[in-house]
């Protein structure tokens, strides 16, 4: 890495990396360690994603995330994080409010949190409205369209969205009347390459891909898929870059065998006196 690349990650930053055609990397943490790696990594933006709901806590789905929870969490990742843009994902029902509840959760995650941006799900008439507030109140935002996560309940699964007509021209009227409220880049997910490319084109703000193909100006993947560390399905558009689940499995199953049969700890890992008479006077006296 150069030390242009090392350099403070900011909003321009970002939107210059999109004019210089250099491709923007973004992963999600949810934690002090993780972040951290991500961070000397030298990736550009890490999200604090609403799916710490599914990876870390268990949840079926991301709707029962907290503002809370979300808080907490972002906070960690802050503390790990010196290089990278930090963005808190708004949980479910913490934007659907009034507007001026839906500002003061946003800005929690710029004051107590010390994130640097939020992003937002969907492109409703309420939701322009909300961000035009945001970036009002100096809060920038992050959108997000095609398959939105937290409308789990009205779609009944998640699938990809954009692949019929009508869809396809929502998705494109609703990438554009963010980039009009004023958001500094939109995830795309799960749309077809095809769509995505020309969104990308027409946009003047960074589109971020997750299953949206290689034509958009960055990624983003969810780490716990991206390293193996969940264990289970994951979809077509995650390249799995190592097996942490079964490398971690075997870890813990040698510690267990070791522990059982004795084997740890040894001489090499317990301490030692370097006077052993020290023990002479707790040693029980002998019975006459």
């Amino acid at each position: 890495m150069t030390d242009l690349d090392l350099q403070k990650v900011t909003i321009p930053y970002i939107q210059e990396k999109k004019e210089k055609k250099k491709k923007i990397t973004a992963l999600t943490a949810y934690d002090f360690p993780n972040a951290k790696i991500l961070d000397r990594s030298g990736i550009d933006i890490i999200l604090v994603g609403d799916s710490l709901g599914m990876v870390v806590l268990g949840y079926e789905n991301t709707i029962p995330v907290t503002m809370e929870e979300m808080i907490h969490h972002t906070k960690a990742v802050v503390r790990g994080t010196e290089r990278a843009l930090v963005v808190g994902d708004m949980p479910y029902f913490s934007f659907h409010l009034s507007i001026e509840e839906s500002v003061f959760n946003a800005s929690r995650f710029i004051k107590e949190a010390g994130a640097k941006a939020v992003k937002i799900e969907g492109a409703s008439p309420k939701r322009l409205m909300l961000i035009e507030n945001l970036v009002e109140a100096e809060i920038p935002v992050m959108g997000h369209v095609g398959l939105t996560p937290q409308s789990i309940c009205h779609f009944g699964k998640f699938k990809v969205k954009g692949k019929i007509k009508e869809e396809a021209e929502k998705i494109m009227k609703d990438a554009q009347e963010l980039e009009a409220a004023g958001v500094f880049a939109v995830i795309l997910e799960c749309i077809p390459m095809e769509l995505s490319k020309l969104i990308t084109e027409k946009l003047q703000i960074p589109t971020i891909g997750i299953g949206a193909g290689p034509y958009c100006d960055g990624q983003i993947l969810v780490f716990h898929d991206l390293t193996g560390y969940s264990n289970g399905y994951l979809p077509k558009f995650v390249k799995k870059y190592v097996n942490l689940h079964e490398i971690l499995n075997n870890a813990v199953s040698a510690y267990v065998k070791d522990v059982e049969n004795g084997s740890f700890p040894d001489d090499s890992h317990s301490y030692h006196l370097k006077d052993k008479k020290i023990l002479d006077g707790l040693k029980p006296a002998k019975k006459e």
